[in-house]
């Protein structure tokens, strides 16, 4: 499923005064070293927002991290699926960008760089916000052959196996 960049920035599910979404997905996609419509590109960021805002609503995520966590995951990988340290480089990324197009607390920064630093690791996490961001990754696996596992998503994210795959494999 193909996803345009006017997708990613006049579609807000929410209005976060202090994110430059515009602003920040052009300069994603302006250092973006792997294929932006590849596996890891423009509509996986796209269906991962969309999973995350639906699960974040229903267990009370912070949606501001939930976003970021979207659009800056795999906004470091340097190849398409050999990559062990992309979610670590993308924590280092999203703490030089805030303040410049976004806004987080420490605290906010913290559940954000969880997140992106173990969001390949097949965990689970006690955190709604940093369990959410990982459903919504997780849940987009069918853009790769793969079918999401209930074993390694919240009770909440299990829900959406069946809808999520189906739209991943379009």
């Amino acid at each position: 499923m193909s996803i345009k960049f006017e997708t990613l920035t006049d579609t807000p599910y929410d209005h976060f005064s202090n994110l430059d979404r515009s602003g920040l997905i052009k300069i994603i996609l302006a250092q973006f070293r792997i294929n932006q419509h590849g596996a890891h590109g423009t509509s996986h960021w796209a269906r991962v927002r969309k999973h995350g805002m639906t699960i974040g609503r229903a267990v009370g995520a912070d949606l501001l991290v939930v976003e970021l966590f979207a659009f800056l995951h795999d906004s470091q990988r340097e190849n398409e699926y050999t990559d062990r340290d992309h979610g670590l480089r993308a924590a280092d990324y999203a703490r030089r960008l805030n303040g410049t197009y976004f806004s987080l607390t420490q605290d906010q920064m913290e559940i954000l760089s969880i997140a992106m630093a173990g969001h390949s690791q097949g965990q689970i996490h006690d955190d709604p916000t940093i369990q959410t961001c990982w459903d919504a990754d997780r849940l987009d696996l069918g853009r790769v052959g793969t079918k999401p596992k209930a074993k390694y998503l919240s009770i909440e994210g299990a829900k959406h196996i069946e809808t999520a795959y189906a739209w991943s494999v379009r």
